[in-house]
């Protein structure tokens, strides 16, 4: 399985999120100084020697690299197998005691502490030994077997503390078995135990366990820890002191005698912890001058590492990073070109900041409401740079302003024609359609506020104006149409008014009553045929059934 050797060196892949950091603060500063020379777009025609794409290349090489350095410094390994060693030492199980009186602060921070500290500096002084661990309190647990590996011992007595044991007490003549357990019983010396306690409630099986031990060649040092005054306990639950079943406080005292009757026991020798560099230095002097033999240890596993892969890759990636060029080929023969080109751009910049200059002046006036002055500035930076948009939009605010609404509505075109960007399009289609809607242009006034919010959805200025336009438009054609109206009733009535009236008779009285006597006597005659006619119709019958 693959692992890290030194994998608190993976710490620096840290340095990646700082390079992405220093990549978008670099591009943001170079687009800032673009900006301030001029016109975008004018630069990046000037400068297109410049390759945009490098940056980023350089960047992500750079980035790469740092990461395959960190993991190539972690050290990534597989295990390839173990390895017989044959080294000269002894077997050395270590025996510590975590019960609670272990807790007690007459050593500072503990005396639990103190003697992982001690135990901790003793294995670096074992050099070629092998050894065991075994803790104990009110049971002994085998937390280490013997073996080479130094290392993982150091690793297993850092966690060892007083809830590795969950039964409480000191029975050290389990530990003592246990270690003795441990050893290789063939073999009658070799092997030593070292035992760090306060002794606290001896058993009195561990003297005679002690010396059955010394007859199978063991060698036993104790180390007591503790004062013989004692101290109280500090219950870890509570934070109280420990009380006895009578309410007295507990008070933890060193049993010098009964650990110094161990190591007799088990002809090894006592010592009384009062230096952590001290005690270490002694005992593994002591176990220095015991007899050692060739020891095999297959525990010592050979790795395969693949940090030379990451390293190799980390520098390869430099070395591409380091031969891409910012600037794209040249040939030695348009280093001219470049020079003009790069005397082209200062004198376009000087020429960019008059520029800004005079816009400033321009806008400055037109806070001021003089907009006929206002006008002016801008016109000028308009007749010497006809593309520089933001001259050609101010102008147009200004003209409107001065009521000119012709040619403001001809700058508002131009600085159409010009600006890219849909936003600013759009506030400029936006004027456009206010100076053609105050000039009662309403079609026009439209079509202008519909290309605002094409370009610009949420153009809010522009979908209002245009439905007060719309509204505009309506109410007119319906003006138009009733206008329309009364003029058609106009007509009519002045047709009426024309038409010929008929001329009065001019006959006289006499030629009149002639003429009524005539009228009268056709219709006598009219009445007396009529009455003829009905004379000779049958009679109609009185049933018609």
């Amino acid at each position: 399985m693959l692992q890290f050797q030194y994998i608190f060196l993976l710490g620096a892949l840290v340095l990646v999120p700082f390079l992405c950091i220093m990549y978008f603060y670099a591009r943001a500063k170079k687009k800032k100084a673009i900006k301030a020379i001029g016109d975008p777009q004018l630069v990046a025609q000037l400068m297109k020697q410049y390759n945009t794409k490098s940056f980023l290349q350089k960047f992500l090489l750079a980035t790469v690299a740092m990461a395959a350095l960190a993991i190539a410094l972690a050290n990534l390994r597989k295990p390839s197998g173990a390895e017989n060693v044959s080294r000269a030492g002894i077997d050395v199980m270590i025996a510590l005691d975590v019960s609670k009186s272990m807790l007690a602060q007459d050593v500072s921070p503990s005396r639990l502490e103190r003697a992982k500290q001690m135990l901790s500096r003793l294995i670096d002084k074992l050099g070629n030994n092998r050894i065991g661990i075994v803790i104990f309190a009110g049971k002994a647990y085998l937390q280490m077997p013997i073996t080479g590996d130094l290392p993982a011992a150091k690793m297993y007595l850092g966690s060892a503390d007083t809830e590795s044991v969950p039964t409480q007490g000191t029975v050290i003549g389990d530990a003592l078995k246990m270690c003795n357990a441990s050893f290789n019983s063939k073999e009658k010396k070799y092997k030593a135990v070292v035992l760090i306690s306060d002794g606290e409630d001896h058993d009195e099986a561990a003297d005679e366990i002690a010396k059955q031990m010394a007859n199978d060649g063991v060698v036993i040092y104790t180390v007591g820890i503790g004062s013989a005054a004692g101290s109280p306990l500090i219950d870890p639950a509570t934070g109280d002191m420990k009380t006895d079943a009578q309410g007295n406080t507990v008070i933890s005292k060193l049993n010098e005698n009964a650990l110094r009757s161990i190591a007799q026991n088990g002809n090894g020798g006592y010592m009384l912890y009062n230096n952590t560099e001290g005690v270490a230095s002694t005992i593994a002097s002591q176990l220095a001058t015991m007899d050692q033999r060739a020891v095999k240890d297959d525990s010592l596993t050979n790795y395969q590492s693949f940090y030379q892969w990451f390293l190799g890759l980390a520098l390869v990636l430099l070395l591409i990073e380091l031969f891409i060029s910012e600037m794209k080929t040249m040939k030695q023969r348009k280093l001219k070109p470049a020079v003009a080109a790069l005397a082209m751009l200062l004198s376009f910049s000087a020429t960019a900041q008059s520029e800004k200059e005079t816009i400033k002046q321009g806008n400055e006036a037109y806070g001021r409401k003089d907009y006929p002055a206002a006008a002016n500035e801008y016109n000028k930076v308009v007749q010497k740079n006809p593309d520089n948009v933001t001259a050609q939009y101010n102008l147009g605010n200004a003209l409107y302003k001065s009521e000119k609404k012709e040619e403001a509505i001809g700058a508002y075109d131009k600085s159409i024609n010009k600006l890219t960007r849909p936003v600013e399009k759009s506030n400029a289609y936006y004027n456009k359609g206010v100076v053609l809607q105050n000039d009662n242009k309403i079609p026009e006034c439209i079509d202008a506020y519909k290309n605002a919010l094409k370009l610009d959805p949420n153009n809010e200025d522009a979908r209002q104006n245009l439905q007060k336009a719309l509204k505009q438009q309506k109410e007119q054609k319906k003006d138009e149409k009733d206008k329309k109206d009364d003029n058609k009733d106009q007509q009519k009535n002045k047709d009426q008014e024309q038409k010929p009236k008929p001329q009065p008779s001019k006959m006289n009285k006499k030629d009149a009553e002639e003429k009524l006597k005539a009228l009268l006597q056709k219709e006598k005659n009219l009445q007396d045929k009529l009455h003829k006619v009905n004379s000779n119709a049958p009679n109609k019958p009185e049933k018609d059934w």
